[in-house]
């Protein structure tokens, strides 16, 4: 939201920087200024917080691509720079009449600030992309304080972390340490929104947000089935055909027992109840899938004895109802 003040204040010289700065290079200016005057690197200097609150200012509006624009476009003005004409009829209280006022002035006295900014109000014009009063991105209205910018943060977390939660500590934009409680049940790609911990209002207004957005490492052995755990588990030839009990892990405990039944096949699932994430939508489970490991090296007796079993075992084919409906 531009701001009446915008015509005295020089955001460029705040930061101490040329007007076609680069925004890398905005951005390596403001950290520096930030990590020298932020007010828990000086506690209880008054002249260095407010120093802080001045290049913070200055670097809300100058790092948002529109509002710098805007700022640009105002500063040019004061200076009896180029002009802008608005869309709309005459007498609308567009860009025509406020120029006019501001080089002629009104009753042959140069007209102030206060009355361009008036007949803005009253006029409702555009300038810029968005219109007066709306939160638009562009040049908003003069009727309330803008909120402070938001900053986007990023942190990598193990899979046992994002499913636990956690507080985690990131850099922040000004160098400081941020702390950030991590919900449990994150999602790889999920954003967390800090609200009031982003840049302060260049106005007085509310602060701005931080975004986390939040990238999870894959785990070796666990997947995510929404709230579910997924693990998938090899079993033998003979505990799949004889039936058996077998250990199955957890994320971050110990391991569980769970029975095989007889002649399981690979693939079928076995569930281990409230073994999942838990989040305040509720506990998942653990989804154990098992398939069954063919061993790659026989010995002479296990071979002798797969040969006696495949001389007892029936001769009917498993494969005759696949090679019908193929055939169909």
């Amino acid at each position: 939201m531009a701001s009446q003040d915008w015509f005295d204040k020089d955001f460029y010289k705040t930061l101490g920087v040329s007007k076609d700065v680069s925004e890398a290079d905005l951005k390596k200016t403001y950290r520096k200024l930030a990590r020298t005057y932020h007010p828990d690197s000086n506690p209880g200097d008054a002249a260095a917080e407010a120093k802080f609150k001045e290049i913070s200012e200055a670097y809300s509006v100058l790092s948002d691509t529109e509002q710098r624009a805007e700022y640009d476009q105002i500063r040019a003005m004061g200076a009896g720079g180029a002009r802008f004409t608005a869309p709309g009829s005459a007498g609308n209280g567009g860009f025509d009449d406020v120029f006019s006022a501001f080089n002629r002035g009104r009753g042959g006295q140069s007209a102030d600030f206060d009355d361009i900014f008036a007949m803005f109000n009253q006029g409702g014009g555009s300038f810029g992309s968005g219109r007066f009063g709306q939160p638009s991105g562009g040049f908003r209205g003069f009727g309330g304080p803008q909120k402070g910018a938001d900053v986007t943060a990023r942190t990598t977390l193990s899979f046992a972390t994002a499913v636990k939660g956690e507080t985690v500590t990131l850099q922040g934009e000004d160098g400081h340490p941020l702390k950030v409680k991590i919900p449990a049940g994150v999602k790889d790609g999920q954003k967390i929104r800090l609200r009031g911990r982003g840049r302060p209002s260049p106005d007085g207004g509310e602060n701005g947000d931080i975004v986390v957005q939040v990238a999870v490492r894959p785990h070796p052995v666990f997947t995510r089935d929404g709230l579910n755990l997924r693990v998938t588990v090899p079993i033998t030839f003979t505990e799949a055909a004889l039936g058996a009990t077998i250990e199955v892990p957890t994320l971050g405990g110990d391991p569980v027992k769970l029975k095989v039944a007889p002649g399981t096949p690979s693939g079928r699932v076995l569930r281990v109840k409230g073994r999942g994430v838990t989040t305040a939508k509720g506990t998942g489970d653990l989804l154990a899938e098992v398939q069954v490991a063919v061993p790659s090296h026989l010995d002479d007796a296990a071979r002798e004895a797969l040969e006696r079993f495949r001389a007892a075992e029936p001769a009917e084919n498993p494969r005759t109802e696949l090679l019908a409906k193929a055939r169909a």
